[in-house]
């Protein structure tokens, strides 16, 4: 049989149900692997274990004393969250020192959703300060390890929760994403992470906030070991909120009626400065094979302005924010930063962190500067969407495979081949596709058009099937 470990979370949930095993075994499962792999990988930033056992505990009286179809579609699974989305109780720090001692009075709207359909958190996994960077460290919890390489980074922003699920340590998790930060940590693990369509899960109770119209570029995802749980998931996160204005009610398509047969997938060439490793450029050709052998037809694109996508991107997001990374340190009781402490070793923030904090005392882009450049933002996403039409678009989330701890830092370029797809606003799925001859994931990004979920889904689906979908690390 299936480890508890590897299995999806309907599966699990299914065999829980059905008393095949109970809750409180598979709380203690994912428990224990969390546990095995703490030290070598450094997923959680705190845990919840003794909760989570008392309510897979009272889980499974549910189970014993209620018909199997009233239950709750979720009941007695687990899963972890993201650090900087409030769950009750637990801390909400992104990171940032000065906030190590604040805990949540309330928890995030989403997450309310999938505890009340019956999973069960175990705890908040490890990010990168204040969410700002692609390798997940802070001075607070530390750095997360690659599951399949410790010495590697295993992405970030939702760094823990790609770790945690890529590990075998969590069925599914919560994450966010505004410059992919749910997608390169799930291809650097090896597990399915979604990018949803905005608008579509609220974005409240997060920390930091991004409010204003950046807010339509931030989307709260799930990151799943299998691809079948990725569109239930969806469903019971989506749906609006009061307190996210841009939240609302979409209406999302069925993944399993959708026919690979005569979709067009694209395919974009010539479109990062840092040209994809030959690995991951197999990787992606295999998966365009995979999609033509079930019927699909092919386009090859050149959209050379996608290479100077940073600026725009950057702008886009400083100008929809109305708000800085220094408003956010000073709000949280810190003094203003200077350049000279900036520069200084040690203090209380990663490198990371000071680069962007630098940055930031530059003169930004003004006036008719600024305006060209969100005007070059908003034309390079009308290319994408156009791009993608009626099919998929599939294109790597980085140039390489999971690189060694701090290769990224200050390498800004890197975030293009994702954070287009933000500035473009469209759905986009994470798909894994096995693992390199040294042992580390493959991966491609699937993107669709707006409101479309459910066909980079379907197109997950297909590849899962062929490739085989995540791949669990060595023990």
């Amino acid at each position: 049989m299936t480890a508890l470990t590897e299995r999806s979370a309907l599966e699990l949930a299914r065999a829980i149900r059905e008393q095949e095993v109970s809750a409180l075994e598979v709380v203690e499962a994912h428990i224990g692997r969390l546990q095995d792999t703490s030290d070598r990988v450094n997923a959680l930033a705190a845990d919840r274990f003794e909760q989570a056992r008392a309510e897979a505990a009272q889980a499974d009286q549910r189970v014993r004393a209620e018909a199997a179809a009233e239950l709750p579609p979720l009941l007695g699974v687990p899963f972890t969250i993201k650090e900087t989305i409030a769950l009750a109780g637990m801390p909400q720090s992104a990171g940032l020192v000065a906030r190590r001692d604040y805990r949540s009075s309330a928890t995030a709207p989403v997450i309310t959703r999938l505890t009340d359909a019956g999973a069960i958190p175990l705890g908040v996994t490890n990010t990168s300060e204040l969410t700002l960077w692609i390798e997940s460290e802070n001075r607070i919890y530390g750095r997360t390890n690659n599951p399949y390489d410790a010495s590697r980074a295993a992405g970030g922003s939702s760094g823990g929760e790609g770790a945690a699920v890529g590990s075998g340590g969590s069925p599914f998790g919560v994450g966010s994403d505004i410059a992919g930060s749910i997608r390169v940590p799930a291809m650097f693990c090896g597990v399915f992470g979604h990018k949803p369509s905005p608008g579509l899960i609220p974005n409240a109770g997060m920390y930091p906030p991004t409010p204003g119209e950046a807010a339509r570029m931030l989307q709260v995802g799930p990151l799943t070991r299998r691809g079948t749980d990725l569109m239930p998931l969806l469903r019971l996160m989506a749906g609006p909120d009061a307190d996210d204005p841009y939240s609302q009610e979409m209406a999302l398509g069925d993944p399993e009626g959708l026919s690979v047969d005569g979709l067009q997938v694209t395919t974009v060439e010539d479109a990062s400065l840092l040209p994809f490793s030959r690995e991951l450029r197999d990787a992606r050709e295999r998966a365009v094979g995979a999609l033509v052998a079930a019927g699909a037809h092919v386009r090859r694109v050149s959209l050379r302005s996608w290479r100077h996508a940073l600026l725009p991107y950057l702008v886009t997001l400083q100008v929809g924010a109305g708000s800085s990374t220094r408003a956010l340190l000073e709000e949280s009781g810190e003094p203003a930063p200077t350049l000279r402490g900036l520069m200084a070793r040690g203090g209380p923030h990663t490198l990371a962190t000071r680069l962007t904090l630098a940055a930031e005392l530059m003169p930004p882009p003004s006036g008719q500067r600024q305006e060209k450049l969100l005007r070059a933002g908003r034309e390079l996403g009308a290319e994408v969407i156009d791009a993608i039409g009626d099919g998929v678009l599939l294109h790597p989330a980085h140039p390489r495979v999971a690189p060694k701890h701090g290769r990224t830092v200050g390498r800004s370029w890197l975030l293009t081949p994702a954070a287009v797809f933000n500035l473009a606003g469209v759905p986009v799925t994470e798909v894994p596709l096995g693992l390199t001859d040294s042992g580390l994931p493959l991966g491609v990004q699937v993107a669709a058009g707006p409101g479309r979920d459910h066909v980079s889904i379907a197109v997950a689906l297909e590849l899962e099937r062929v490739f085989g979908g995540w791949v669990p690390p060595p023990a």
